[in-house]
């Protein structure tokens, strides 16, 4: 046996195995699939004598194989757009066959192309496919050098263990690759969902009020203005705020909201500006504040009015100057944040009893945003009461519906709870409802009607809003006990008129009215 073929043999395997060990710890280095590939590229160089190595990878909406990575080929950049066709030269008939070829030397090979002016006409050559689930996803190809010419069938085997490694890790970025996309989609998905529920289609109104109110928040949203909203409890102010942060430029970042009327000081300090371990009794680690949760973004600061003198001062810091102290620390974090807060309070009066800082009303007040309660919108409840009965739809899994005679009792209600009041109503009469169907009927049997005084008027303009001067008598989407409802509302609840709506005698009506059990009470 011939001693030294053996020795060249056994070093030839060692630099092998040492290749394949440092190419799978390129392998597990980085995510980076083209780092990656260079990495590879530049072990097989140095470790196992392949040298001018290069990786096509298969793309899929052409089907054509486009370089991916090139070790040592100075005129040529992943820029380039270096592709092969299906049995286009070498590279190209590796796709189509799916098969290592191994060429003696280069120059007496006719079908090789060269397109990247790198391989030596001289030396041998050898690529390989790279599979996936034995599919063909790319090539690895490189030339082996001079001192193992003799061994090219033990240099092909080779170089398909490293394609092995790199189809695995190929199959890895990709998989990577899918689920960064599906994440992108999903974000992008819950980002419109979130516009959606939080912007303008969120705030149901289009008296003049409200279209003030959506002009003034549209122009405010745009910039990093400090903004007061003020309004009654239950007017929507949290929907406003929302409105305001997603419609801005700071929509990507976080939007942190906080209740101040909830917490006592000591915790509102700790949850506001976080607080080191150990700076009190349960401080087990480090916790960062809110502010610093909402650092990009907005910061909503609801019932603000009931925030101490004392801590005032500290709020009045992060608002002049955007830096405060975690509880038990000395170092000063700085934040940018925008601020949106909302009170119910008449803040003007506190500031001049000395209950409120000036500095700090005056601080806040920069843009105000004055939301109007509900009495003084009555024309959109008719939306409102459609809106919610939406939402509720949903919310119980079937379908709602809201009758015009319903929205005529909502309109002769003061609504002191403004809308969360009237979405607390609409949502006891569903559960009321068997049918689905929120009727006259269902609505009474609330309570509601108990609520309104004797022969409170409807106010003329939501009158108008529901058509309720404007019925179709002989519509056949209302039943008869809806036809003679609407009737006695659009006579003012004079029998006699009505009748004449109706083309019936006033006696035919109050047998109507009788037999329907139609409750005429409160006129």
């Amino acid at each position: 046996m011939n001693t030294p073929t053996l020795t060249r043999y056994e070093t030839l395997l060692s630099a092998e195995l040492e290749a394949l060990y440092e190419v799978t710890q390129v392998l597990n280095q980085s995510l980076h699939l083209q780092d990656t590939l260079l990495g590879v590229l530049e072990t097989l160089h140095s470790k196992a004598g392949m040298q001018r190595g290069m990786v096509t990878l298969l793309e899929p909406e052409s089907g054509e194989l486009l370089l991916s990575a090139v070790h040592h080929a100075a005129n040529v950049t992943l820029t380039d757009d270096v592709r092969y066709r299906e049995g286009e030269g070498i590279i190209g008939s590796i796709l189509s066959e799916g098969r290592t070829v191994v060429i003696d030397r280069v120059v007496d090979e006719p079908r090789f192309l060269d397109r990247l002016g790198l391989y030596d006409a001289r030396l041998a050559f050898i690529g390989v496919p790279v599979l996936v689930e034995n599919k063909m996803v790319g090539v690895l190809a490189a030339q082996p050098d001079e001192e193992y010419r003799d061994m090219l069938s033990e240099r092909s085997r080779f170089m398909e263990m490293v394609a092995s490694l790199i189809g695995q890790v190929v199959r890895l970025s990709w998989d990577v690759e899918q689920r960064e996309k599906a994440l992108t989609t999903e974000r992008d998905r819950l980002k419109r969902v979130v516009r959606n529920n939080y912007g303008f289609a969120s705030i149901v109104g289009r008296t003049e009020k409200m279209r003030q109110v959506f002009e003034l928040v549209r122009q405010v949203a745009k910039w990093n203005t400090t903004v007061l909203v003020r309004g009654e409890s239950g007017t929507g102010k949290e929907l406003i705020a929302n409105a305001i942060h997603y419609n801005s430029p700071r929509s990507s970042g976080a939007f942190v909201k906080l209740n101040c009327a909830a917490l006592p000081d000591n915790l509102l300090e700790s949850e506001l500006f976080g607080h080191e371990k150990g700076a009190f009794t349960g401080a087990v680690n480090q916790r960062k504040g809110r502010f610093e949760q909402a650092n990009g973004g907005t910061i909503f600061l609801d019932e603000i009015g009931e925030i101490s003198a004392q801590f005032q001062a500290k709020l009045l810091r992060v608002l002049q100057e955007g830096e405060f102290e975690r509880v038990g620390g000395t170092k000063t974090m700085k934040v940018d944040v925008r601020v949106i807060a909302a009170t119910n309070r008449d803040l003007e009066s506190e500031v001049e009893e000395g209950e409120f800082r000036e500095d700090l009303y005056y601080r806040l007040n920069v843009m105000p945003v004055n939301v109007p309660p509900l009495r003084e919108r009555i024309e959109d409840i008719p939306d409102l009461a459609k809106f919610l009965v939406s939402k509720i739809s949903k919310q119980q899994g079937r379908d709602l519906d809201i009758t015009d005679s319903a929205i005529r009792i909502l309109l002769r209600y003061n609504w002191p709870g403004n809308v969360r009041e009237l979405e607390n109503w609409i949502e006891r009469a569903a559960i009321m409802s068997e049918s689905g169907v929120i009727d006259r009927d269902v609505i009474s049997a609330t309570g509601l009607e108990d609520q309104i005084p004797l022969g409170a008027p409807v106010h003329p303009v939501a009158y108008a809003a529901v058509e309720a001067n404007n019925v179709d008598f002989n519509s056949t989407d209302m039943d008869e006990r809806e036809k003679v409802i609407a009737a006695l509302e659009q006579a003012g609840w004079v029998q006699a008129k009505a009748a004449r709506l109706l083309n019936m005698t006033p006696r035919q009506i109050a047998y109507r009215i009788r037999t329907l059990n139609i409750n005429v009470k409160q006129f």
